[in-house]
């Protein structure tokens, strides 16, 4: 069933979420606007508004979610303002801007390889990994504030930190890199390489939403949480339809005919015993979307 909000922009009820992980309920209300001016009207009219990217990195409770859940994904225009700098839409897929920027022979978005995110969503969590973050490469930032007001914050302005941007009040609506002219084929073996990796040392073939934990800072030093997660003897470890990856312990992986609450319980499985095993308390790095009320 659909109605239509004063934005002119369809409301879906009910609506199914896709997620990476392939499971949990459903969105009371789901909005799909094209227009920067329909974000910023639907925040003006609905609470709680939630932000859908590409579902990567994103797990929704089996009891569903309420108020309304924008899906930015028609916000996908790419385009070039000057010689290195790209202008992307908050849905534009990650991988696909990096190859588009490396056919055009601009390096710097090709760190990012392998991360399953829209611009948007990339932005919002400050995705990164092994070889940068995209906050090394992000200029100005286009936010709708939680009053609806359109904004435009220069990469000084916001607060970026390890897996955060301080912007999760707002919706990110459009993005601009600053990137580094290079050569396309060097760039694309740079791609190659960094995909190859995480091909031999992630379970991508699965069920999941990449790392399930964020690294957190033991004696001043921020380590690895797949290696305390492993030391402590999680690999491999199940909760009904759902287990710790035998390739990398900081994934959690959902089987055929698994829930989001299999999930869940796994994460606290694994958490109870990493404080057990290294007096640790992990962070999670999954988002977990439940009802509000």
């Amino acid at each position: 069933m659909m109605t239509t909000a004063q934005a002119s922009t369809p409301i879906e009820h009910n609506a199914f979420l896709p997620t990476w992980f392939g499971v949990g309920g459903t969105a009371d209300a789901l909005a799909r606007p094209d227009t920067i001016e329909a974000v910023a009207q639907l925040v003006r009219e609905h609470h709680p508004v939630r932000v859908l990217g590409d579902g990567a990195n994103l797990l929704v409770d089996d009891d569903g979610v309420d108020g309304l859940v924008l899906c930015l994904k028609r916000l996908n225009t790419i385009e070039y303002p000057d010689d290195t700098t790209v202008r992307a839409g908050a849905g534009v897929k990650l991988p696909a801007l990096i190859t588009e920027t490396i056919r055009n022979g601009l390096g710097g978005l090709e760190r990012l390889g392998g991360i399953p995110a829209t611009v948007g969503g990339a932005v919002a969590m400050n995705a990164g990994g092994a070889w940068g973050e995209i906050a090394d490469l992000v200029n100005t930032v286009q936010i709708v504030d939680p009053d609806g007001a359109v904004r435009d914050l220069d990469r000084a302005e916001i607060e970026f930190g390890y897996r955060s941007s301080g912007l999760t009040r707002c919706v990110v609506v459009r993005v601009d890199f600053a990137l580094t002219p290079g050569d396309p084929e060097t760039l694309r073996e740079s791609l190659k390489r960094i995909m190859e990796y995480k091909k031999n040392s992630q379970p991508l073939a699965e069920r999941s939403a990449g790392c399930a934990f964020k690294n957190p800072v033991v004696a001043g030093e921020r380590v690895s949480a797949g290696a305390l997660i492993d030391q402590a003897g999680c690999k491999g470890l199940r909760h009904h339809a759902a287990h710790v990856s035998e390739k990398h312990a900081n994934f959690i992986c959902i089987d055929p005919g698994g829930c989001a609450h299999d999930a869940i319980g796994l994460m606290e499985m694994v958490e109870q015993r990493v404080r057990d095993a290294h007096g640790v308390t992990l962070e999670r790095e999954v988002v977990i979307w439940r009802r509000s009320r």
